[in-house]
């Protein structure tokens, strides 16, 4: 039986690394910030996770087969170092969930990794020109740092759940000996809508607070080109859940943020 496993290219020698975790969602939030930093810090790859847990299609992209994945990239900072985790997709479902979010924090762990930021977004159904970051935390530190940099906290009334790997990455880091803090930024939350002003909310304040070099000049080039793949990769995936709800699904249905 195929399991979720991590490949490992060289396993790298880090300082106090902090990881950041990009992944689709609302708007493709993480996705887009988390994408764009790895490009324009030239961080390095060196693993890949595969799950039975994602959906069961390969993508032909650039005319080659593409297996749904997520990607670890790391990068030397001045005083600890980052690691990025970006991808294709979570799981489709919610077993799948918690088992790739342990096997994530299970290898962050092993690599001394003892912070964890995850990328979320929060849909409100309207247009907002300037999107607020909303944040929540599994330490007081943590909160009171991110608050300092324009992240707002005070979330009860307005979200209740954080549905996905966002949720779940930083809620379950305690169990693995780290802190974890899950940065939502504030977005419309049509499918099939990429936020680039949100993403740059998000972005704007992680290099504030780690002091991460990015320049935001290139933002909307990255994600006009990132644009198409991610559209026609949440179009397949609409259809593959459109195909077994038909064939008589009874997953329960829920409100996703994340």
């Amino acid at each position: 039986m195929i399991e979720t496993k991590i490949i490992v290219d060289k396993k790298p020698k880090l300082k106090d690394p902090i990881c950041i975790v990009g992944l689709p969602g609302i708007g493709n939030i993480g996705r887009i910030a988390i994408g764009y930093a790895v490009q324009q810090l030239k961080a390095k790859k060196f693993a890949e996770l595969y799950s039975p847990n994602f959906f069961p299609f390969v993508m032909i992209h650039e005319n080659k087969v593409h297996v749904l994945r997520n990607e670890f990239y790391f990068h030397k900072g001045v005083d600890r170092d980052f690691i990025f985790i970006i991808g294709d997709t979570q799981s489709s479902d919610q077993k799948g969930h918690y088992e790739i979010a342990g096997k994530i924090l299970e290898f962050l762990q092993g690599l001394g990794c003892k912070e964890i930021v995850t990328i979320g977004g929060f849909g409100t159904g309207k247009v907002i020109e300037n999107p607020r970051v909303f944040g929540t935390a599994t330490d007081n530190s943590l909160i009171k740092l991110y608050e300092k940099n324009g992240v707002n906290f005070k979330l009860t009334g307005s979200i209740t759940t954080i549905v996905g790997a966002s949720g779940l990455i930083a809620g379950l880091s305690p169990q693995y000996g780290m802190k974890g803090i899950c940065l939502l930024g504030e977005t419309t939350g049509y499918p099939i809508i990429t936020d680039p002003t949100s993403a740059e909310a998000i972005l704007i304040v992680l290099k504030k607070t780690l002091n991460l070099n990015i320049d935001l000049k290139k933002l909307d080039e990255k994600v006009s080109a990132m644009h198409d793949f991610m559209k026609k990769l949440e179009t397949i995936q609409q259809q593959a859940i459109e195909q077994i709800k038909s064939k008589g699904s009874k997953k329960d249905e829920l409100k996703y943020i994340g």
